[in-house]
């Protein structure tokens, strides 16, 4: 079984190691705050200094009027074995040793002013001391700011607020053992301390109530009613403390002579003699480590779930945003081909149905295509006008004297090259499609986004290969409108010439032949055929858009990339890898949190606590 010394060392030095990683609690849920402390509250003027000093030994708090504590003290005190000498270590000044506890005071007063100025504010950035000395037991104790009613002059007027709230944070955690100060020559109703206490801890399971300045009484009354429980009942013990008196603080009294002085009064008073053995600081001190112990051994099971359950889901967090890349060149070319291929997964869900986007490009065939393809201007072309027009013009000084086949073959021509308008739309309504996929898909790839540099450079090459897809494409399309030109379905036209004219006067086969009707019967074949080109481009086109621009960029989207990318030297490859300065901030900060946790699960390991 683990040593009340090494239980209370073990969160000693879990504490230093949330501090120095700035994890000191008040923000949602904390290792700082699963860990059992000991938060002494008071008033100002509580005499919640004196008890700290007694408890200590030690005269070593700033004093003076108004605010002194602007910073929460943890307090470490460690018991050494009795003939050695008595010093202090800062956290934020590791391996310096005071001896003179002057100096102590003024460290406290120079490492708070360096965090809140010279100014009378406040802030929730604790100072660390640990104090070793054969005078003490061990124990950790977190003074806090003393709790106040007027903001004096140089204070915010929310300081009054301020302060309340920052002894919240640290008193309302289901973790934190309340050491609630409160003078005796005041009414305990009165007291800002047990009113906070009753607030955050209503059953009073957590706080230890403390009652100072029993000496200062005005003749005739004692507190035997709080001390007994009669007047505010807790369920720990209070405990009266006697503290030095100015006179004494003045004098410098020897503060181990004070702890005498405190014992001969409980001794020899009237009053209290019968409570003796359980007041004082000595036994204030002894009574709070012995409980700060039980609670410790308590919670470790689940300090213990909890560090497991933040190592998971730190090494998970991590995974998502990258571990940090190696350095040689293989590794960074490596890494940088592991992101084009999750890229290029990414892309072809989009396209195959695993992810939205990839069914607008069935739109532009279904919907946008047909549509335009409705809209061609064909009733101008082929009206009974402009029919009578091209069919004149092409039979120039000698009109045809059958068929006329120049004037079907320009009308043909001039209708079939409208085509040309809506198949170039649909590649590039195409290409517009897969740009935003290629948008989509790398601002969706999870690995990619930790490289800025890279991402941009994935998007161009990737839209440098869409363009050279689109022009191959146009091409594509553009040759099978100009193959429907350049031969004309004969078979159509042979059907047509069997077919007997039902308009026609059979007692003159050529008194019609530049009737109106003779004209109207050329727009109409015309008009049959285009509409059989249309429904042949109707299906053609797609399938050439498809083969030229979403086939080839589900097979050879980055193929050139990967070419450029295998003859580029370290330092461009370095450069491709450039991450996002949040995001390296950001892995930092959760690396240094699971090297935090993980020390603190091999600090409990080392502890036999069980």
């Amino acid at each position: 079984m683990a040593t009340m010394e090494s239980l209370i060392g073990l969160v000693n030095r879990i504490q230093r190691a949330c501090t120095v990683l700035g994890d000191y609690g008040g923000e949602g849920m904390s290792l700082w705050e699963a860990l059992p402390t000991v938060a002494v509250v008071g008033g100002q003027s509580s005499g919640k200094s004196s008890v700290l000093e007694s408890v200590v030994g030690r005269d070593f708090l700033p004093r003076g009027s108004g605010i002194v504590t602007r910073r929460p003290l943890v307090l470490q005190l460690h018991k050494t074995d009795g003939g050695q000498s008595e010093y202090a270590e800062f956290l934020h000044a590791p391996r310096k040793r005071l001896s003179d506890f002057a100096a102590v005071r003024k460290e406290i007063q120079d490492e708070t002013d360096r965090i809140t100025g010279k100014s009378k504010q406040i802030s929730n950035i604790p100072i660390h001391l640990s104090i070793y000395s054969p005078n003490v037991v061990n124990l950790t104790l977190i003074d806090l700011p003393g709790l106040t009613k007027v903001a004096v002059e140089g204070q915010q007027e929310t300081i009054v607020e301020d302060i309340e709230n920052m002894v919240r944070s640290y008193v309302e955690k289901p973790n934190c053992i309340i050491l609630a100060i409160s003078p005796a020559n005041q009414d305990i109703a009165t007291s800002d301390a047990i009113k906070l206490a009753r607030e955050v801890d209503p059953s009073g399971e957590r706080t230890f109530g403390v009652l100072t300045k029993l000496d200062l009484m005005d003749k005739g009354t004692n507190a035997l009613d709080v001390l007994e429980g009669r007047a505010y009942r807790l369920q720990h013990p209070w405990v009266g403390i006697v503290n030095r008196s100015q006179a004494d603080i003045n004098k410098n009294v020897d503060m181990i002579a004070a702890r005498r002085k405190e014992h001969e009064y409980f001794e020899t008073s009237p009053e209290y003699g019968h409570l003796a053995h359980k007041m004082g600081s000595v036994y204030l001190a002894k009574l709070l480590s012995k409980h700060l112990e039980t609670v410790i051994r308590q919670r470790i099971p689940s300090i213990i779930a909890l560090i497991n359950k933040t190592i998971d889901e730190l090494n998970a967090e991590l995974d998502r945003i990258g571990r940090p890349i190696a350095v040689d060149s293989g590794a960074q070319l490596y890494t940088i081909l592991e992101m084009c291929r999750a890229f290029d997964r990414v892309f072809k869900e989009h396209l195959e149905g695993g992810r939205p986007g990839g069914d607008r490009i069935y739109g532009v065939f279904d919907h946008q295509l047909p549509a335009a393809l409705k809209k061609l201007p064909f009733d101008r072309h082929l009206s009974l006008k402009n029919v009578q027009k091209v069919v004149s013009e092409a039979d120039g000084y000698q009109p045809h004297l059958i068929a006329p086949e120049q004037g079907y073959r320009r009308l043909i021509d001039g209708s079939i090259s409208y085509f040309k308008g809506p198949a170039e739309a649909s590649v590039d309504a195409v290409h517009f499609i897969l740009k935003e996929l290629v948008r989509k898909s790398i601002a969706e790839t999870e690995e990619l986004k930790r490289f800025p540099t890279l991402q941009s450079d994935i998007a161009a090459a990737a839209t440098e290969s869409l363009e050279k897809f689109r022009d191959e494409s146009r091409k594509t399309i553009l040759r099978l409108v100009d193959m429907e030109s350049s031969y004309l379905t004969v078979e159509f036209f042979r059907k047509l010439h069997l077919e007997p004219e039902k308009t026609s006067n059979p007692s003159g086969p050529n008194m019609d032949r530049y009737s109106d009707n003779h004209f109207r019967r050329i727009g109409a074949n015309v008009n049959a055929y285009i509409n059989m080109v249309c429904d042949t481009l109707k299906n053609s086109i797609p399938k050439a858009v498809v083969y030229c621009q979403v086939r080839e960029a589900k097979r050879s989207l980055l193929n050139q990339f990967y070419a450029h990318v295998g003859r580029r030297e370290k330092k461009q490859l370095g450069a491709m890898l450039d991450e996002d300065p949040a995001l390296m901030e950001r892995r930092s900060t959760i690396a240094k949190r699971l090297e935090l946790y993980k020390s603190a699960r091999d600090e409990i390991d080392s502890v036999a606590w069980k």
